[in-house]
């Protein structure tokens, strides 16, 4: 029931001004974002790569209109990609990249922008020796973004892909999706969204995932599994089981902060896990999808909101 107000809170100019003077060190804050500098998030990917887990990076941000913003984040992914060569780890670890923080949602050439910019991502982190997936918002971005993973995977083929279960036509999308060399992390999806193109109920929702998982899994692809469902979980090991994939030709992801005693178990286990490391100073969006997707944690975020000074 809280879900979608809390959705809509995430949208909230008035509810942001207040809960963004929160410093990151406080609690529900930190559980779920490490840092906001470049220097935080290299030392959360030195912390997970040590534990046997890799690591995706997000710099927090999206939706933004102003273009000196948007070039000030794909700077900001060029500084991280190159710390992380420095210190030995981006063979570990790759980034996540939102195409509204970097120009697609501009009032003029947006979709061009943005493509220029990923590209300039997608060249820095090859340079590293790793890699980019492009992160997927609402449904309105959706064809631009795919028609965006379409040009820079002609150039940089290695780009990851990002598909939410909860749309209708994501079964579709895994279908074209899922062929040899195609990264695709399937999850079920963050925003609100209309019925019109979404499910809302819980279980369609969790059977829309199970669908893509097949088809993912069954594909030539490389599947990204991201859920912290612990049912979806156990089918997912099932279908790789069923559909021949050793260990090694898909993965588990899942978000820093959320269930890490089963990162661990599963990485030790012989799985290969990733966790979704976000940092940066634009939190409070990510923070409140978060908690849409965790209720139970809102009372715990009340309580840093009261007893902030």
């Amino acid at each position: 029931m809280l879900r979608q107000p809390l959705l809509l809170l995430a949208r909230s100019g008035a509810v942001k001004s207040v809960v963004s003077t929160m410093p990151v060190s406080s609690g529900i804050v930190h559980s779920y974002v490490p840092g906001e500098t470049t220097q935080a998030a290299v030392d959360a990917t030195a912390d997970l790569e040590a534990e046997g887990l890799k690591v995706t990076l997000d710099f927090l941000g999206e939706d933004t209109l102003d273009a000196a913003q948007a070039q000030a984040t794909v700077d900001a992914y060029v500084e991280l990609l190159g710390a992380l060569a420095a210190q030995g780890l981006a063979h570990g670890a790759e980034v996540s990249v939102k195409l509204s923080a970097v120009g697609q949602a501009l009032p003029e050439g947006g979709h061009g922008i943005a493509l220029e910019h990923a590209r300039t991502i997608c060249r820095a982190a090859r340079n590293a020796g790793t890699m980019v997936t492009l992160d997927m918002e609402d449904h309105t971005t959706t064809d631009s973004t795919l028609s965006i993973l379409r040009e820079l995977r002609k150039d940089f083929p290695e780009t990851g892909a990002v598909l939410q279960a909860y749309l209708h036509r994501t079964e579709a999308d895994c279908r074209q999706l899922a062929y040899e060399g195609s990264r695709v992390r399937l999850c079920k999806g963050a925003y609100a969204e209309p019925e019109s193109v979404a499910f809302q109920d819980r279980l369609d929702v969790d059977k829309s995932y199970v669908r893509c998982l097949k088809v993912l899994l069954a594909g030539q692809g490389y599947p990204m599994v991201a859920t912290h469902d612990p049912r979806m979980v156990e089918i997912a090991a099932s279908l790789a089981s069923r559909y021949g994939r050793a260990p090694g030709t898909y993965e588990f992801q899942m978000l820093y902060g959320i269930r890490p005693e089963e990162q661990r178990r599963l990485a030790a286990s012989g799985e290969t896990v990733r966790v979704y490391v976000p940092y940066g100073q634009e939190w409070y969006g990510y923070l409140m999808r978060r908690l849409a997707e965790r209720p139970q944690n809102l009372s715990f975020f009340v309580k840093s909101l009261i007893s902030k000074k």
